[in-house]
């Protein structure tokens, strides 16, 4: 299968970049760094901040392969820290890249899916966007976007054979954790006295997470399956029961435990 997979350079797009390519399947990745590349892997400059960059790098793959059979957008970023104290330049920042750059690119993949009859859309999403985390409300209302977005598009593009799969992460080791560009104002920790303590659970909470061959491993499984289902939430078993807690229990008891955890 032709794959295109958004942010290869590191973390969840190299080792899914890796571990499918080694699968058989012909993988072109963009990436707006240097990096050391992957033998196999297709590299395409890219920015997912640039429309002109976006269909670029569709067209590149159509021209050389004529389909696109996955698009899996992972190009992702996070911005941490009160939202009192988040610019709307920060919030802009987010959303530009973590939801506006997906629908950038699949303004020109679905045509291409749809000319061709078929074809799988998987966005990454998080644990972050089926419930909103402490001092990372930018980052989960950028997730929430995707949810919604691929909620609808999954409806208006079934008749045309075109899956659209969400796959909802919770904590890994990657580089994202040293690269999340959060609020240093010093009155952010004067005003909120549990944003430093929060901070330090959520970073060690990645630090010593799954890592992202495991991830990359489920996701060589999903492209495979004919039909596969809607959600994947790709975590540990503690992360997995927190989103069936919120679902089951009155939101003031979830937002209870979220706050104990989170150490509010």
């Amino acid at each position: 299968m032709i794959v295109l997979i958004t942010g290869i350079t590191s973390g969840f797009g190299r080792a899914m970049a890796e571990r499918l390519s080694a699968d058989g399947h012909k993988v072109y990745g963009t990436h707006r760094k240097d990096c050391l590349r992957l033998p196999g892997v297709t590299y395409i400059k890219a920015d997912v901040s640039s429309e002109d960059d976006c269909r670029a790098a569709v067209e590149q793959v159509l021209e050389a392969e004529g389909r696109i059979d996955v698009f899996i957008n992972n190009a992702g970023m996070g911005i941490g820290g009160p939202l009192e104290f988040c610019s709307v330049a920060q919030a802009e920042k987010q959303m530009d890249v973590n939801w506006t750059g997906m629908v950038r690119f699949l303004h020109h993949v679905v045509p291409a899916m749809r000319r061709q009859k078929g074809g799988k859309i998987i966005c990454f999403s998080s644990i972050g966007g089926l419930m909103g985390l402490p001092f990372q409300g930018l980052y989960s209302a950028s997730k929430f976007a995707i949810e919604g977005y691929c909620e609808a598009l999954r409806m208006e593009v079934r008749s045309f054979g075109i899956k659209v799969v969400v796959i909802e992460p919770g904590d890994f080791a990657t580089s994202f954790t040293a690269s999340r560009d959060s609020v240093g104002d010093k009155e952010a920790y004067e005003v909120y006295k549990s944003y430093e303590r929060s901070l330090a659970s959520i970073e060690n909470d990645e630090q010593t997470g799954l890592k992202p061959e495991f991830l990359a491993e489920r996701i060589s499984r999903i492209v495979r399956k004919p039909n596969p289902r809607y959600h994947y939430i790709i975590s540990t078993l503690e992360q997995r029961l927190s989103v069936l807690l919120k679902a089951i229990l009155p939101p003031s008891w979830f937002a209870a435990i979220l706050r104990s955890y989170y150490k509010l």
